[in-house]
């Protein structure tokens, strides 16, 4: 059996091992993916939850939606926020819950992989927001951000080897998993999208973030945002997750798939710092 084949059967049963999540989250997911879905039908999933209720509410009470009056009511954040948004809001929390239950590779600080996931949606939603998409499709950003390196997770205490070359070497992480371990994030991170279940649009920014031409072409605009937005973060070593050299012969090719300018990065670089601080409640829940 070669290296390949014999690291993704490694990899393969830690993935397995990894706990599903929530019934009440994959509930969430199926009846979201109907036409027909109401906010009433949300409303009776989630709140057999009680935490993930008290989740829900902490997150649309908290600056990250800085709304004026504060919200009691599920049924009222649902129709207020709209079933994506909630949707969105309640997977994030779960990934998150259920990532914390995984045991820990030594080799990437989960806080600091944190900070750095909550960066990239952060600023995936802003350049999401700078082409003028609504709400709903801009938290779909966040979350596809947020969930990019999920991929990461499963690897085993040798990956301090692959950030310590990547590191000495100056090369992008995905090439240096590939030439050590024969087998990158990415592939990992499809397992994990199958396994848990995740809608197409999330499952392409995991599985193709580092080359958005071979995402489907429906959600291939998403995906680029999402590498965009990892290649700034990386760029300025907010958090880490182990690529302090993303590939700048990509850069060019990202923004025209996003139809944006360099400039449109550098000008909201201001408001990144504040946007992450309040998308931190993601961590708090």
């Amino acid at each position: 059996m070669d290296q390949h084949k014999t690291e993704l059967e490694n990899l393969r049963l830690v993935v397995d091992k990894m706990p599903s999540l929530s019934t009440t989250v994959s509930k969430v997911l199926e009846i979201c993916s109907r036409a027909d879905t109401s906010p009433n039908d949300l409303n009776k999933v989630i709140s057999l939850d009680p935490v993930l209720t008290g989740q829900v509410l902490k997150l649309i009470n908290s600056a990250y939606y800085s709304l004026m009056n504060k919200v009691t009511s599920l049924t009222r954040a649902i129709i207020m926020l709209g079933l994506n948004t909630v949707k969105n809001l309640a997977l994030s929390t779960a990934v998150i819950r259920t990532v914390g239950q995984v045991k820990k590779s030594k080799a990437l600080p989960i806080k600091k992989f944190w900070a750095h996931s909550i960066a990239v949606g952060v600023m995936a939603k802003l350049l999401a927001t700078e082409r003028g998409l609504s709400l709903a499709e801009r938290e779909e950003y966040f979350v596809a951000g947020l969930l990019h390196d999920l991929g990461k997770i499963p690897f085993g205490d040798e990956y301090s080897d692959v950030l310590v070359q990547a590191a000495e070497e100056k090369k992008p992480l995905i090439e240096v998993e590939k030439q050590c371990l024969k087998i990158n994030h990415e592939e990992i991170g499809a397992m994990i999208a199958a396994k848990w279940k995740l809608n197409d649009v999330i499952s392409s920014a995991i599985c193709h973030h580092h080359a958005p031409e071979l995402a489907d072409p429906t959600c291939r605009t998403l995906v680029a945002t999402v590498a965009l937005a990892d290649f700034y973060v990386c760029l300025f070593d907010i958090g880490f997750a182990g690529n302090r050299y993303p590939d700048i012969d990509q850069l060019n090719g990202l923004l025209d798939l996003c139809g944006l300018q360099w400039s449109d990065m550098v000008r909201l670089s201001a408001d990144v710092d504040a946007e992450i601080k309040r998308a931190e409640i993601f961590l708090q829940v």
